[in-house]
């Protein structure tokens, strides 16, 4: 049986799926997207997902074209046309076809899934490296802060980590501030302390994020939302990274530099107990 994918308005077989050639999506970047995960047929944070969708579009000026209750029926359709429970999922809304006049554009809606598929237990086990990104991230881009389809800057350094046996790229803003990986946010533990770059860096709200942010008040962790730079990297007694796929990926290295005593230490151990519960709850 083919795979299905949601496009629009229906469930169609993946090699049959297409958009218009003149979708701005395609053609500029005018898009937005949602990583999610399902674990036990149960999609992780969905309402937040949405949430961040919705906000995203409205801040960019760009039309959805549906409600949030339309987008879950047709999330939860797809696992059910694709028999799939433990899934990555990908939600993707552009402006539409360019052709189509003002006023009568229409934004195209897709949904995919497949199977889920962890990072290997090693980088839990033994924790990953990263590196620092050459590029920078420009808090007056309009962009910035928001999770469009205008990804390709991003894709290039995380190539280039791999390329290095990195797991993680580190993005510093152009006045030097901490900001994100590629993929990720970032968090920092000095004398039991957790630390993580501000929202209006500007970060990605990082759905990971918000999570660990409430674990860490629901656990009498200290945290604190500052303005981060180089030397708080390479003085941290901990870092770990978070996104929905990967929850809480231990850093025991930042290139040459190894971090704390180059083992998973308590507070990330704690953390990855916490978060990998609420995910398998």
């Amino acid at each position: 049986m083919a795979a299905k994918v949601f496009l629009n308005d229906k469930l169609v077989d993946i090699d049959k799926a297409a958009i218009s050639v003149t979708d701005s999506g395609f053609l500029y970047g005018a898009g937005l997207f949602e990583t999610m995960r399902s674990c036990n047929g149960v999609v992780f944070c969905l309402e937040d997902h949405l949430d961040r969708l919705f906000s995203s579009a409205k801040a960019l000026a760009m039309e959805i074209g549906c409600d949030k209750s339309y987008i879950t029926k047709a999330v939860y359709k797809l696992l059910e046309a694709n028999e799939l429970t433990d899934a990555r999922l990908r939600l993707t809304v552009t402006g539409g076809p360019m052709a189509e006049p003002d006023g009568k554009r229409k934004s195209t809606l897709l949904i995919t899934a497949a199977e889920f598929r962890p990072y290997p237990q090693e980088y839990y086990k033994n924790g990953v490296m990263v590196v620092i990104c050459p590029f920078r991230q420009n808090a007056t881009e309009p962009t910035s802060g928001h999770k469009t389809t205008s990804y390709f800057p991003r894709i290039m350094a995380l190539d280039s980590a791999r390329r290095k046996r990195a797991a993680e790229a580190l993005w510093f803003t152009t006045d030097n501030h901490l900001a994100e990986g590629c993929v990720s946010n970032v968090f920092l533990v000095k004398d039991s302390v957790l630390y993580t770059p501000p929202l209006s860096t500007p970060v990605l709200p990082g759905i990971a994020r918000k999570n660990v942010c409430r674990m860490a008040a629901e656990n009498s962790v200290e945290l604190v939302e500052k303005d981060l730079y180089i030397d708080d990297v390479l003085t941290a007694d901990e870092i770990f990274l978070t996104n929905v796929i990967m929850q809480i990926m231990p850093v025991t290295s930042v290139e040459k530099h190894t971090v704390g005593d180059g083992k998973v230490r308590p507070m990330t151990k704690k953390l990855m107990e916490l978060f990998n519960k609420l995910v398998y709850q």
